[in-house]
């Protein structure tokens, strides 16, 4: 919903569709949203905002977002921790929400770009802006806090200083880094897990095919996702043919399947997926309450285990 022209785009999007997504995702009983300053820098904000304004307050969804990604004039994003640069962007993050509090506030990069240098990507801030954002939370600012794309490391050092109220990392068939030791630290420590891609970016939608990414606008970065090209292209779409047999014993799409195996576990609170419109929604909502049968789970770990 951020649309396109930015550096993590998705290609353009149609505000008033974006708009609809949201209406009927909240009236199929959708009751969060997650966004970030950073997205369409800060347009998915904005987009989020027009919705809010066209609900009553009492029927509003929680409203989640992110922060330490920040721009400059020309759009080029860096990264940062500084205590003012964080108060800063809540305050814009405030402004842009048209709301007074943020349900959940998030560091959404301990450091930037991942796998950098340590020169270009330090997390070395990170005890000093943790401090910074619990004090804001003490004003009333934001009710609780949370981190993406942290390590356990990581999610140690800040919890010492206030509470991780959640975890938002990567988490799909083709992502499952988090499940050794990050899943047990959460469950330790009762830090809720909000998987993110849970559908690898759209790639185990059941919607995608080689001609409609060769076909992906330039200012669309899945392209160049190592899972969008051979050799693993190939391996990813007979994986979605898979989930295809399974749904259809339910009505469900692939999609749904991929959704419901993240959700397969009590570990993981809830799962981010994203619409650019309201048919979209219809082709997940079925997730929320489809849930694998143990043979099924079975059936999936067994398609991975031949092609890891």
């Amino acid at each position: 919903m951020g649309g396109g022209g930015w550096a993590f785009g998705w290609g353009s999007q149609d505000d008033a569709e974006s708009v609809a997504a949201i209406h009927h995702a909240l009236e199929l009983g959708i009751n969060w949203i997650d966004t970030a300053a950073v997205y369409g820098l800060g347009h998915s904000e904005e987009i989020v905002a027009r919705t809010l304004a066209e609900i009553p307050a009492s029927e509003r969804p929680r409203v989640f977002t992110k922060c330490s990604l920040v721009w400059d004039e020309k759009g080029r994003i860096s990264h940062s921790l500084a205590p003012a640069s964080l108060r800063k962007e809540l305050e814009n993050s405030l402004r842009r929400l048209r709301v007074d509090t943020i349900d959940l506030y998030q560091i959404h990069w301990p450091s930037f770009p991942p796998g950098g240098s340590a020169e270009s990507s330090s997390d070395a801030g990170l005890e000093e802006a943790w401090h910074a954002l619990a004090r804001l939370q003490e004003q009333g600012k934001l009710r609780h806090l949370g981190v993406s794309n942290f390590s356990v490391s990581q999610m140690e050092r800040v919890r010492r200083i206030a509470p991780v109220s959640s975890l938002q990392p990567p988490y799909s068939m083709l992502k499952r880094g988090i499940e050794p030791e990050t899943m047990p630290y959460c469950v330790a420590h009762n830090i809720g897990i909000l998987a993110y891609s849970p559908m690898q970016s759209g790639l185990l939608s059941g919607s995608m095919t080689r001609e409609r990414i060769a076909s992906f606008p330039k200012d669309d970065w899945r392209p160049m996702s190592l899972e969008f090209r051979e050799p693993r292209l190939t391996k990813n779409l007979q994986l979605v043919e898979r989930l295809r047999s399974i749904g259809a014993r339910h009505g469900r799409s692939p999609g749904e399947v991929a959704i419901a195996w993240t959700l397969r576990l009590p570990a993981v609170t809830g799962a981010i997926v994203g619409a650019r419109r309201p048919a979209q929604v219809d082709g997940f909502i079925g997730a929320a309450t489809f849930r694998l049968s143990s043979q099924e789970i079975e059936e999936v770990e067994a398609a991975l285990a031949r092609d890891p």
